[in-house]
């Protein structure tokens, strides 16, 4: 099962493009809804007025999520007279909407990791020793592999092994979520306001 991420977000806008994320979110919820999309609010960030979200994020998962995320990815146009400001002539508001792979929750467990011994070899290719000392870890449900020859000691080696393993996975978990939130908040900054990709039309 595929999984997305949809960030809306109003940018710098006014309350209107805030009204518009919250409309958008509900727009997005109903349709998923009917295409039998699984979704999740993960984040939803209040404007200053009631009915209005600075930002809302979320979790959409589905065999297939290809047209559904084609469809929204991208500024929205929301053509509508503000609710706010009865004479204001501005009528086109704008938002943005980014896709995000689901940054992958990856459990560390000892269980999931399979060793392979084999012998260690010291300089100009001379045995160590003639057992095999040497450990190769595999993290299955990630397919990191690392490589332990460090002691003469097989139980030790495989101590060293798992715990560089546990480091580099969660080292890993820790720069995705680093560069998906300074991607969130490039997206609050830059909202392009040209070629979008849905224009709705409709009071808000």
């Amino acid at each position: 099962m595929e999984t997305k991420i949809i960030q809306i977000t109003s940018g710098q806008g006014p309350d209107e493009c805030c009204k518009v994320v919250m409309s958008v979110q509900e727009m997005i919820l109903n349709q998923a809804k009917k295409q039998n999309i699984q979704t999740a609010i993960v984040e939803n960030v209040k404007g200053e007025l009631n009915g209005t979200l600075r930002s809302a994020t979320i979790q959409v998962k589905a065999n297939d999520l290809s047209a559904f995320i084609k469809e929204w990815n991208g500024t929205v146009c929301w053509v509508a007279q503000s609710p706010y400001r009865k004479y204001h002539q501005r009528k086109n508001w704008y938002i943005g909407i980014s896709i995000f792979d689901n940054i992958t929750n990856i459990p560390w467990n000892a269980g999931d990791v399979v060793f392979e011994t084999l012998r260690s070899s010291g300089p100009g290719g001379q045995h160590v020793n003639k057992v095999e000392t040497a450990v190769r870890g595999l993290h299955q449900p990630t397919g990191i592999q690392v490589l332990v020859m460090d002691t003469r000691s097989q139980l030790q080696n495989k101590k060293l092994c798992l715990e560089r393993l546990e480091s580099i996975i969660r080292n890993k978990k820790t720069e995705q979520q680093t560069g998906q939130q300074k991607m969130k908040w490039l997206n609050h900054a830059e909202l392009n306001r040209g070629n979008p990709v849905k224009t709705i039309i409709k009071k808000l």
